[in-house]
């Protein structure tokens, strides 16, 4: 049975919205877009058809939606956008250069669905919204969204990693299990660490290098409260990011 984890819910979501421009695509086009293989694009147009998308095949040419048939239009109330634009204004803090450009994907294509009224209003609320300079993005990190990905998917990373104030570079195998963000450290990754047998958190902006692998890793069956309640009264940061 194919394993449906999240990254694969939101290729077929962007795949859909590709195919409703009415523009034929090519597999080998959508396999470059989304780094999968032309195979895995077939079993996701495949998994279109069987789920009621009417996907229209022109033989050599690619795909799009049959003539007429529309997605129904995603409405928001007021509220639920400005809290969308309030948190845009937090996501371009973060100090993670991927997440900050995937969340402003996202939020194009939500203010292009909101009605003119809310649309001016969330437009009038993203010029009225600072957040403060206190903590300045002098080392960001560009790996956020690989390792959400790695950590919903249960695989394994690899990395190459700066440990603490001696600048060291050790390779690591690690099993991404949470994600912590703190404002004095920024993102943090909590892995099972294969090269000290336990888990560590791991400063993203001291990931020099990171690759997905292939590997899959049995769940880990503890829960991130329990973790951090375990950590809460003896955590320091130089201690635990090694």
């Amino acid at each position: 049975m194919e394993f449906y984890d999240v990254t694969r819910i939101a290729r077929l979501t962007s795949i859909l919205t590709r195919l409703q421009s009415g523009k034929l695509v090519t597999a080998k086009q959508l396999a470059d877009i989304f780094s999968v293989s032309v195979r895995t694009i077939y079993r996701d147009i495949k998994t279109l058809e069987l789920s009621g998308v009417p996907v229209y095949i022109q033989e050599g040419k690619g795909y799009r939606l049959t003539d007429g048939y529309k997605l129904p239009p995603v409405m928001f109330t007021e509220h639920e956008a400005n809290a969308l634009i309030t948190a845009e204004q937090l996501i371009k803090k973060t100090r993670d250069t991927s997440l900050i450009g995937e969340y402003g994907t996202a939020i194009d294509k939500i203010k292009a669905v909101l009605n003119s009224g809310t649309k001016e209003k969330a437009t009038l609320l993203s010029q009225r919204i600072a957040v403060s300079p206190a903590f300045l993005d002098e080392r960001p990190s560009d790996t956020l969204t690989q390792i959400q990905a790695a950590l919903t998917s249960f695989k394994l990373l690899t990395i190459t990693y700066q440990s603490g104030s001696r600048e060291e570079l050790t390779e690591r195998e690690i099993e991404p299990f949470a994600l912590y963000y703190s404002l004095e450290e920024s993102w943090l990754v909590i892995a099972f660490c294969r090269l000290r047998k336990d888990f560590r958190m791991f400063r993203l902006d001291r990931i020099k290098s990171l690759k997905v692998t292939e590997t899959s890793f049995t769940p880990h069956k503890m829960t991130l409260g329990s973790y951090l309640k375990e950590k809460e009264k003896n955590y320091t940061p130089d201690k635990q990011l090694s």
